[in-house]
């Protein structure tokens, strides 16, 4: 029989070579075993464990609760056979009591097989006992426990001791001169936990005596940076000792064990690694190169300026391009030097997701780290993306292991920071609802380039991080006639280039409603562009005839007044209903009914969301799709008008935005 805590709480029973997990019922009762293993053979309160099972109120038939799990646990040992393994749960007074041989519990397993080991004395003796109590571990320490103070602390504990077996392994190996062996063992563990400085120590010795005195600096100035970023300090006494150990080349027993940095004068400390060395200072295997980005946007067409500041933000470079390959001086290699943040910013529609994963896969090369991809869901009619949740994602990607992932928010962005500071990786976070939620995500490396997509501007992202903003704007009549014609063909659109242009207008030149319009054609071959545009005339229909299954211009308009104030939707639907293109702060106030000074605050939001334009001081304009969508409902609760297409094949259904 066998008691596991070191990862999920687990009892099984039966052979070794083919156990049998007992059932063990849900989490509080797991939790209740998991409390009486760590603390084998002594009485557990049951105030004690409702303090452990409950971190807010415990319910008032708490102890009956208690009660009945311990029932059913006995039922489950002894279903399991608990008795011939001298195995017994018993109570006393308000109290239970877990009597057990302590070498059926791998934690006591760990802790004798740990103690047993001398890395100084017995090297050899001390690496064979280490790995097997490390071999113990299948995850973090009580997993499937109830998430309480008590247990997280006692999970903490049990980390703590993993982590010292790791650092004395690192040790028992360095005894036995096998420095790449130690570099292996510490390396994961100094990823994930990238700010326990000792960790972190004796991973730059371990790299500095296998000849990598480049890769060990690094890791001293990564961590020296995120000591300062979270915590506002500067290193400990042990990590200052190993990077003066590494700048003086003090001798060690066996010396640097030569290799392409181990070159170089005693005293005279050499450069890190510049981008075209390896980015990280990583095992023999080489690190995963994640590939996130979606295809690459049918019949993209246009955006040539756009591109090139793009290309100039994010590459540093200056010369212009068309979405090919990088060009231009700045930068190493082309590569911004400061990490750089391009935040593109326009309407629903207008096609920043299009045009940022276009960039991105036309740019493939100038990121052979890697390309990471997230939609935030900002705008999206749904919950927002969690950053917790995206960061998890990342580092499963970045060939972080699922159980070394940190279970705190601030340790999982800490880690990928580190594990992006040296890599050459585009990041794009697409959708994002506001500032806050992208800070996390931000990577930590002067070599990478970041794109964010909003409907907001996301002043905030401006001011604490650098983001240089990118405004996109509807298209002009050309690029929209062309990109009528990559959805439809050259051909069809040259039969009747003036109908094309009269489609670009009536769709606002936003790519989203263009290519709706397409759909629309596509599937009515025998019609002309004529007829669509007659149709479109219509204002009562025209929302609904730019709608294409789960795509459609009213979607994602309502995405977007979702966002606002119940104050701001009714400005946004009283200036729908009353001003035909433009509108100042008095001529608002007059169509609202409202003060004044308040309708310029709510104008300043709406053009903040691009649902107004602010094309001058106090002069605001709405474009007719979003005046179309405001007379129908501006609460964005509702749908938008002409809901019915009279299309002959029925009416196109709406969907969520996906622009």
């Amino acid at each position: 029989m066998d008691f596991s805590l070191l990862g999920p709480v687990t009892v099984t029973t039966g052979p070794p070579a083919a156990p049998v997990e007992l059932p063990l019922g849900p989490a509080k009762r797991r939790s209740v075993l998991a409390m009486l293993l760590l603390r084998p053979n002594a009485t557990v309160s049951v105030e004690q464990l409702i303090s452990s099972l409950w971190e807010d109120e415990p319910p008032a038939h708490a102890r009956t609760v208690i009660q009945g799990h311990v029932s059913r646990l006995r039922a489950a040992l002894a279903e399991g056979g608990a008795e011939d393994h001298g195995v017994e749960l018993t109570t006393h007074s308000s109290a239970y009591l877990l009597r057990i041989p302590e070498a059926l519990i791998d934690t006591q397993r760990f802790d004798q097989l740990t103690a047993q080991a001398s890395p100084e004395s017995a090297p050899g003796e001390a690496v064979r006992l280490l790995n097997q109590a490390l071999g113990l571990w299948r995850g973090p320490a009580l997993t499937g426990t109830v998430a309480s103070p008590p247990f997280a602390a006692a999970a903490h504990a049990l980390e703590e001791r993993r982590l010292s077996a790791v650092e004395a392994l690192a040790r028992a190996h360095e005894g036995l001169g096998e420095h790449e062996q130690a570099v292996r063992v510490l390396h994961p563990a100094a990823v994930a936990n990238p700010l326990r400085e000792g960790l972190i120590a004796a991973l730059m010795l371990a790299l500095y005596r296998s000849g990598r005195q480049s890769d060990a600096i690094a890791w001293f100035h990564r961590t020296r940076q995120l000591l300062d970023d979270d915590l506002g300090v500067d290193p400990g006494q042990r990590l200052t000792a190993a990077y003066q150990e590494i700048l003086r080349a003090a001798p060690t027993a066996d010396g640097p064990q030569g290799g392409p940095e181990s070159g170089g004068q005693p005293g005279v400390q050499q450069a890190p690694s510049t981008p075209s060395h390896q980015p990280s200072a990583t095992a023999s295997a080489p690190a995963p190169v994640p590939e996130l980005l979606p295809r690459p946007p049918a019949g993209f067409h246009g955006r040539v300026a756009e591109l090139a500041e793009l290309s100039r933000l994010a590459l540093g470079t200056d010369a212009p391009g068309q979405g090919g390959a990088a060009g231009g001086s700045g930068g190493s290699g082309g590569y911004p030097q400061e990490g750089g943040i391009a935040l593109l910013t326009g309407p629903a529609g207008v096609g920043k997701t299009g045009l940022a994963v276009h960039w991105g896969h036309a740019h493939a090369t100038a990121f052979p780290d890697g390309r990471l991809f997230a939609d935030l869901r900002g705008f999206s009619g749904g919950e927002a993306a969690v950053p917790a949740e995206v960061l998890r994602e990342f580092l499963l990607a970045l060939g972080t292991p699922a159980e070394q992932i940190p279970t705190s928010p601030e340790a999982a962005s800490a880690l990928y920071r580190s594990l992006t500071a040296r890599r050459r990786l585009l990041v794009v976070l697409d959708n994002a609802g506001s500032s806050a939620q992208v800070r996390p995500l931000l990577p930590g490396g002067p070599h990478c380039a970041t794109l964010v997509t909003s409907r907001s501007r996301l002043d905030g992202l401006i001011a604490t991080d650098a983001a240089r903003p990118v405004r996109l704007h509807a298209l002009g009549p050309e690029d929209g006639v062309g990109l009528l014609g990559t959805l439809l063909g050259p051909a069809r659109v040259a039969e009747d280039p003036e109908a094309a242009r009269e489609l670009v207008a009536l769709c606002d030149g936003l790519p989203l409603a263009l290519r709706a319009a397409s759909a629309q054609l596509v599937a009515r071959p025998r019609w002309r562009l004529a007829r669509l545009a007659t149709a479109l005339r219509d204002e009562r229909r025209r929302l609904a005839l730019l709608s294409a299954e789960d795509t459609g211009v009213a979607a994602a308009l309502r995405n977007s007044v979702a966002r606002l104030s119940a104050d701001d939707a009714q400005l946004l639907r009283a200036l729908g209903a009353g001003f035909a293109r433009e509108v100042n702060t008095a001529e608002a106030a007059a169509l609202s009914g409202a003060d004044p000074e308040l309708i310029q605050d709510s104008l300043d939001r709406l053009a903040e969301m691009h649902l107004l334009d602010e094309e001058a001081t106090n002069r605001y304009v709405m474009s007719d799709l979003v005046k179309l969508f405001a007379q129908g409902d501006g609460s964005g609760r509702g749908d938008g008008p002409g809901e019915a297409s009279g299309l002959p094949s029925g009416e196109p259904p709406q969907g969520p935005d996906q622009a």
